[in-house]
């Protein structure tokens, strides 16, 4: 499997999100910079935390523009697994390619700590080898993490299982607790916390190395009931 890591201007976790995945699963991965305009030969996007542009006008609001997003919106629009993390998930939720938008977190602090959450929804891409309704230590690392939807948005996220994790504490003010949810199709997935940063005992927690995972397995199963 061959991830690609997506570097904007003011990207500072795109290491971590390469070291997870050459380390943590051994396979391809690449650093592929903004102005790239076909990511195609790949078989997954990583897009990852830090503070694209500086976060002027609004966190992930000038990377949505950048010359790689049109092909990452085609190639997810096909079906390809796109995760975001932090900005990253800024990033999609600027792009329309999931639903809502991030807010300043309730008191106005940046808040960096281990979290848990809760594993909401395990039947997806990114969770199978999770178990439902478990709690994971997964760090954070924002400033702009109050996720904001409508009602009637909310609503469709809870019926179709879209949540995928949620703060066991209200630790920024997001609407029904949420940290992390998916697209309709379930191929892409935006999620606030950091599993890049909980893959190794030395890191605190290894709870992160089952996203990436399950990724791979997921990935490898549906490429042999293709072929």
């Amino acid at each position: 499997m061959k991830f690609a890591v997506i570097v904007f201007p003011g990207s500072n976790c795109d290491d971590d999100m390469y070291y997870a995945i050459e380390e943590t699963l051994g396979e391809e991965v690449e650093k592929v910079w903004y102005t790239e305009t076909d990511i195609s030969g790949y078989d997954a996007v990583l897009l990852p935390g830090g503070f694209s542009y500086g976060d002027y006008l609004r966190s992930g609001a000038i990377a949505r523009f950048a010359p790689v997003m049109e092909s990452i919106i085609e190639e997810a629009q096909r079906g390809m697994p796109v995760l975001g993390i932090c900005n990253g998930f800024q990033v999609l939720l600027e792009a329309r390619l999931l639903p809502g938008a991030m807010q300043f977190n309730k008191n106005l602090k940046f808040i960096c700590r281990p979290t848990p959450l809760t594993v909401v929804n395990a039947d997806t891409m990114f969770t199978t080898e999770y178990e439902q309704g478990s709690t994971v230590t997964i760090p954070v690392a924002h400033g702009e993490g109050n996720y904001y939807c409508d009602d009637d948005t909310l609503e469709v996220l809870k019926q179709n299982d879209r949540i995928i994790f949620t703060y066991q504490d209200d630790i920024n003010g997001s609407a029904a607790g949420i940290a992390g949810i998916t697209n309709e199709k379930g191929n892409i997935l935006g999620m606030m916390p950091h599993p890049e940063r909980a893959v190794s005992d030395l890191l605190g927690s290894t709870d992160g190395r089952r996203l990436f995972q399950s990724m791979l397995k997921n990935w490898r199963e549906s490429h042999v009931a293709s072929s």
